[in-house]
């Protein structure tokens, strides 16, 4: 990380977003600031940073509400987020992931776990953007544009169908168990449990199904599930 990267820090207390910038400056990050989501989004858009520490309870639009809005747009669409909240409950974490917020911390938080999420998510984008798409009979996933496509037709996927897909698209024939598409899809510091997987894999499927691509996740009786072309 160098002092050109650049954080927005989303957090209507003063005293919390200069406490973490603070942090991050130490660390050689620029700090970009703003109390509010409709002044975040601005800023988003204005200044562009390369990551988003986003608070949930935000005055007007909450952090829930930017993160789908960023997620819905091109130009933000593949923006990292880590979501910040006090709300520490499942239902929680799995709203605020599903919205489309890459990792989730619950305050208070350690700042040397914090700083290391934030290395982990640029490390991630900075290689997914400088990959090659990966293609499957006519289904395609394009790192660079954040799409996945089949027979040329954009697919709408949800945040977390979209990672978990992209996942075991970028490792196929390879079976994972549960925890293990926990710790690579979600995070190994997000507690939620593994029959979230489930869910997801079945709109996963139900999502494909009118492509013909349903069968390309398959289960794995006794570990969990894959991605195959092999019937």
């Amino acid at each position: 990380m160098s002092n050109t990267t650049r954080v927005m820090i989303v957090d209507d207390e003063a005293p919390i977003r200069d406490m973490i910038c603070m942090a991050l400056e130490l660390e050689g990050l620029k700090c970009l600031q703003a109390a509010d989501g409709l002044d975040a989004y601005q800023k988003i858009l204005d200044q562009k940073p390369h990551i988003i520490l986003l608070d949930w309870m935000l005055p007007g639009m909450t952090g829930i509400d930017l993160a789908r809005r960023l997620r819905r747009e091109s130009v933000t669409a593949e923006l990292p987020i880590i979501m910040l909240s006090a709300k520490g409950e499942e239902t929680n974490k799995v709203m605020g992931l599903d919205c489309g917020a890459d990792d989730y911390m619950v305050k208070p938080f350690s700042m040397k776990e914090l700083i290391s999420r934030i290395q982990a998510l640029l490390r991630r984008s900075y290689a997914t953007h400088n990959s090659k798409p990966v293609t499957f009979d006519g289904l395609i996933l394009d790192t660079t544009s954040h799409r996945i496509t089949a027979h040329g037709q954009t697919l709408n996927l949800g945040p977390t169908e979209h990672r978990l897909l992209a996942f075991l698209m970028e490792h196929p024939e390879r079976a994972y168990s549960r925890s293990q598409l926990l710790d690579h899809v979600w995070g190994n510091n997000i507690y939620i449990e593994d029959r979230t997987i489930d869910v997801h894999i079945r709109r996963l499927r139900q999502l494909l199904a009118p492509f013909h691509y349903e069968n390309f996740i398959q289960t794995v009786r006794g570990v969990g599930y894959r991605f195959s072309t092999k019937q």
